[in-house]
């Protein structure tokens, strides 16, 4: 399998502008700049696509491994959140978090509800 998008720039970071568009057509020349991803301007950014990918592969993931553990889900809702801090000049992505909301049929909360986490560091 393979999947392509294809980003063009055109000049500097701060007053630049970009496209997005990926082979499926779903972005097409979609607009990106400075803007749009420190200043909440019109047009998507590279973090917002990020959570869309995390959200989307964590529901395809998580309804497989339910649906192989006889609990085939109705709906999985999952929000990603992508968090972002500025150290010196540069922002840094620290934080992604996934909440999830999901009718599965036949499964107790006990069962279902799991928190999970990682605390990585350097060691």
């Amino acid at each position: 399998m393979k999947r392509e998008a294809h980003a063009v720039w055109k000049g500097t970071g701060m007053d630049g502008k970009g496209v997005l568009t990926t082979t499926s057509g779903t972005l097409k020349d979609t607009p990106y700049s400075f803007h749009t991803r420190f200043e909440n301007a019109e047009g998507t950014n590279p973090e917002e696509l990020i959570a869309a990918a995390h959200a989307g592969c964590f529901d395809m993931a998580l309804s497989f491994m339910l649906t192989g553990a006889g609990f085939p889900p109705d709906e999985l809702n999952t929000k990603a959140t992508i968090v972002m801090e500025k150290e010196g000049v540069h922002w840094t992505v620290v934080e992604a978090q996934l909440v999830l909301r999901a009718k599965v049929p036949g499964i107790t909360s006990k069962l279902f509800k799991a928190r999970i986490t990682l605390d990585a560091k350097l060691a």
